[in-house]
Order: C-alpha cells, then sequence, then structure tokens
C-alpha cells in the first residue's frame, strides 16, 4: 500500500488491507499520528493524543471487522479507563476514567485503534464546535465555518481524511448536524439500540444515542453492527435486529412511500441550497421509483423547542450538579462558560412536575409522529435549515441564552425531533451549496427501521455519489 491512498480507503477497506498483510496496523496508526500532526493545527480536531495508546493497541488489535483502523473517541461518554472525559469543561476535572464504557469495549473488540479523543463545546451544548478550554474546531471545506456540534471535532477528522471513522452522539443532532457540515454520513440510531452503560441508564430520558461519523455507508452499517445491544440494568431495550445492517445495503429498498418537506415545523421558509437540495433529492428519489409527496407530520409551530430547550437545561443542571458533588465544591466564576452558567441558571429551575409534564408532552409528540410515519416509510428533510455557520456566531461569553441563541434560533429545526421520538435518522452528504459547503439531507424511518435507512442510502451513495469529493484540507 501506498501511504497517499490512505485517505482513499474507509475503515472496512483500510481493515481488508491488513487482513491481507499489504499493511500492518502499526503502520495505518503512524499514518493516522502523521495526519494528525499536520492537520490539526488547522483544524483542532484532536484535543487529546493518545499515540502511545494507540501504538500498543495496534500491536495486538482485536480480531474485528475494523482490525488495525485508526480511530478516534469523542470526548463526551466513550470513557476508557485510565484517560479524562472533560466535555471541555474546565469544571470536568482531569480525572481518569476508572473503567471503559459499553460502548468503548465494544469498539475497542471491533479491532480500532484509539489515538486519541475530539474536541466538543462545554457539556455538548452547541450545535457548534466552539469552547473556552479547548478553542474552536474549524471545517476542513472553509476554516472560517463551524464543524457542527457536538461531534465536530470527531466530523473534521474524518473530513480530513486522518481517520475513516470517529465516535460520535447525539442527543439534539450532535452526529447529524457535523455530518452534515462536514460532508459525512451520519446515523443516529434508534433509542436504545447502543447501551450507555455503565455510569447511564439513559441520557435527557432517553434522547441520547451513540454512533459515529464515516465517509461511507457501508462504514455506519458496519459499526452498528459492532456495538448495537442492550446490557443487563439498560432501561430500554430497542426491537431486535434481524441479521446484519451491513448485508441490508446489498438489498434493494423496495418503492418506498417518501414525504419530503421544504420547510420547519414553524412554517418558515428553509435556506434556497438547502431548499434546491431537497427538491433534487426528492427527484432523485422518484426517478428511482420511490413515491414521493410534500408532506410533513402535525407539529405545533414551537415544537420541538418547548419541550427540548428545558429538558436539555434541567439535564445540564444535573450534570453539574453531579460533578459538584464528586468535587465536593460548586464551579468557581471562571470554571463554566458563561453561556453555560446561565443554562445552568434555567435548567435549575425546572421543577420535577414540570420535567415529567415535558416527558408527557414529547410521548404525545412522539405517538403524533410515529401515526405519520404509518403511511409514510421515510421522511426527507434538509438536516439544517442552512449550510455550515461561521464560527462565533453563538457568542458563549454571552450569559443570557435566549441572546446567545438568537442568531440560530431556526439554524436546527429538524434533528432533535427524532432524539424525542427515538427514531432513527440519517444524515447523507447529497448536496452543496453554492459556497462549497456541504449540504446534509436527513432520512427518518420508523422507529427500529435502522434497515430501511441503510437499503436507501446504498442506492443514494450510487445514484448520487461523494465519494471523490472532498475539502480543501484534505489527505
Amino acid at each position: 500500500m501506498s501511504f497517499s491512498d490512505y485517505a482513499s480507503h474507509d475503515g472496512l477497506g483500510l481493515a481488508e488491507l491488513v487482513k491481507k498483510g499489504d499493511v500492518s496496523p502499526g503502520e495505518l496508526a503512524e499514518e493516522a499520528i502523521a495526519r494528525i500532526e499536520k492537520h490539526n493545527p488547522a483544524l483542532n480536531a484532536v484535543i487529546l493524543k493518545l499515540y502511545d495508546l494507540g501504538r500498543e493497541m495496534a500491536k495486538a488489535p482485536a480480531d474485528g471487522p475494523f482490525k488495525g483502523v485508526p480511530f478516534l473517541l469523542k470526548d463526551a461518554f466513550g470513557d476508557i479507563a485510565g484517560y479524562p472525559t472533560r466535555l471541555a469543561s474546565r469544571f470536568r476535572a482531569e480525572t481518569p476514567a476508572k473503567e471503559d464504557a459499553v460502548l468503548a469495549k465494544r469498539f475497542k473488540a471491533a479491532g480500532i485503534t484509539i489515538l486519541g479523543k475530539t474536541n466538543v463545546p462545554e457539556f455538548t451544548l452547541l450545535p457548534t464546535t466552539e469552547s473556552t478550554l479547548y478553542g474552536p474546531a474549524r471545517n476542513p471545506w472553509n476554516l472560517d465555518h463551524s464543524t457542527g456540534g457536538s461531534s465536530g471535532g470527531s466530523a473534521a477528522a474524518v473530513a480530513a481524511g486522518i481517520v475513516p471513522m470517529a465516535h460520535a452522539n447525539d442527543s439534539g443532532g450532535s452526529i447529524r448536524i457535523p455530518a452534515s457540515s462536514c460532508g459525512l454520513v451520519g446515523l443516529k440510531p434508534t433509542r436504545a439500540r447502543t447501551s450507555l452503560g455503565p455510569d447511564y441508564g439513559d441520557v435527557l430520558s432517553g434522547f441520547c444515542h451513540e454512533h459515529v461519523v464515516t465517509r461511507t455507508v457501508r462504514d455506519s452499517a458496519a459499526m452498528l453492527d459492532c456495538i448495537h445491544g442492550n446490557e443487563p440494568g439498560d432501561p430500554y431495550v430497542a426491537p431486535p435486529v434481524n441479521g446484519r445492517f451491513l448485508d441490508e445495503l446489498k438489498k434493494k429498498p423496495g418503492k418506498l412511500r417518501i414525504a419530503f418537506s421544504k420547510k420547519n415545523p414553524a412554517g418558515a421558509s428553509l435556506h434556497a441550497d438547502c431548499v434546491q437540495g431537497v427538491e433534487a433529492v426528492a427527484k432523485q428519489l422518484a426517478d428511482l421509483g420511490h413515491e414521493v409527496v410534500e408532506a410533513a407530520p402535525p407539529l405545533n409551530a414551537d415544537e420541538p423547542g418547548n419541550i427540548f430547550l428545558p429538558l436539555w437545561a434541567a439535564w445540564l443542571a444535573s450534570e453539574i450538579e453531579g460533578e459538584a458533588a464528586r468535587r465536593g465544591r460548586g464551579p468557581k466564576d471562571d470554571e463554566l462558560e458563561p453561556l453555560t452558567r446561565g443554562l445552568w441558571e434555567v435548567g435549575k429551575t425546572v421543577s420535577a412536575a414540570q420535567y415529567l409534564m415535558l416527558v408527557k408532552e414529547a410521548q404525545a409528540l412522539t405517538r403524533r409522529i410515529a401515526s405519520f410515519m404509518q403511511t409514510y416509510d421515510v421522511w426527507l428533510t434538509p438536516t439544517l435549515a442552512a449550510p455550515p455557520i461561521p464560527l462565533g456566531l453563538i457568542n458563549v461569553n454571552e450569559p443570557d441564552p435566549i441572546i446567545a441563541f438568537a442568531p440560530t434560533v431556526d439554524y436546527v429545526p429538524f434533528t432533535p425531533i427524532q432524539n424525542i421520538t427515538g427514531q432513527p435518522a440519517l444524515s447523507l452528504p447529497l448536496c452543496m451549496s453554492e459556497s462549497g459547503l456541504p449540504v446534509g439531507m436527513m432520512f427518518s424511518a420508523r422507529f427500529g427501521d435502522e434497515a430501511t435507512l441503510f437499503r436507501l442510502a446504498a442506492q443514494l451513495e450510487e445514484a448520487m455519489p461523494w465519494k471523490d469529493r472532498h475539502p480543501h484540507v484534505w489527505n
């Protein structure tokens, strides 16, 4: 293998080279390390370098489908024993995790080589990856623009060809937003498809989901094969999986009934690039033989924000106060960003009764959307309401959340919906803006039906290929 070919292979492709003996896991690790050193000064994607760990893992990788493949963990929830997870917060002590998370164990069993942890916003709160502790992650398509959040460091590293895939998680769009912003494949699985053990049963009453961002559909499917499944004591169990997700890519999706939307739930218009993108994809789907109808589920104008934001703030309060209990003190003035502190203050005002009422509202919304999905196999929208925003648009030093989020109030109208409902949703890099930035398209399916999404994604990957489309910072 010529090292110049490294980034032309996805994760399964690199693993196949290892299997054939064309390259060793150690050589792949060194190539990825060299690319981190080359590109990270511009991107700020990797905030904790674990080269020694990766070199040791490469000496005897697990014999999984991704044997020897370089990999990065997100600085949120992907705990590995002996190393801290800080969530980009100065208040989170640099205390090493005592044990691997279930997810990390499954990643390791897949054969990957962990080389570092990736950038996130403080407490994963933002649809962009900017924090005082780590600084902004920069989009490899345009360094002045956001990578999306909160898995923005992972997305930047994958998009730039540093690694073929990286850990990501999603409580309101944090897999799909960076995937859209950086031109990647990003699946948020069905609720409880992956375990949050041992430290969490759920996060945000089931809103949080774990997976990866990738450059190919098959890597996403194959990694989900490796990490799905519940653990004893998990509060929810996802519907059973029949066979392998990777095998779904070989199957035709059949004639699907697909709804598409060009406006947000409040009826407001989207950016012209996003509208053009969804129209082009809807036409392509019709040309592929699907029944395509413009339609949207019955949502009230302020949904899901009126449900999601108070719950999100309450979760933040529980995390900060849990950390305070562990440390024996609350955060000092300079240990939380002003915006985080402002959201914490909001979260502390949400009573237990109000929280449970919001959960009830979320469940009612879920029933309405589930009814809509009985008519349609898939719902298509742009992942975001506009191309990636400029860095600095959200001011983390603004303590009033209403003021801080005002410039982006309509930026993320769709992705929180599937966190509330638990449906699987997949962002695909099908479109580009006039200014040369990625514009992802999001496909939502019925609860438990990742299989349909993977079959459709494989069809679109062939019909509207993105393999040879690369950012300015690449390889």
